[in-house]
């Protein structure tokens, strides 16, 4: 898994634009008990489903590789000159 360059401010951008993608996709919102690591599972199976990102092979499926994903997905659909790509 090849490092992205500030990888934690893309997976939490990830974060909020999947959260709205899934609202705007019928999902009944996220519970406010609902910790992080569940949000970042949902929104990437979510986005799996949806066939926006590739899925990571079954064996190496963890969360950190999820968050990769998240943070790639991101990455590709944030516009140029957005400071988190900086």
């Amino acid at each position: 898994m090849k490092k992205v360059k500030n990888e934690a401010g893309l997976a939490k951008k990830a974060l909020e634009v999947g959260e709205k993608y899934a609202l705007k996709r019928g999902f009944a919102g996220f519970a406010t008990t609902m910790s992080a690591n569940q949000k970042v599972e949902a929104i990437y199976r979510l986005l799996v489903q949806d066939k926006l990102i590739v899925p990571v092979p079954p064996d190496k499926e963890d969360l950190l590789a999820m968050k990769h994903k998240l943070a790639i997905w991101i990455q590709k659909n944030l516009p140029k000159d957005d400071p988190l790509l900086k």
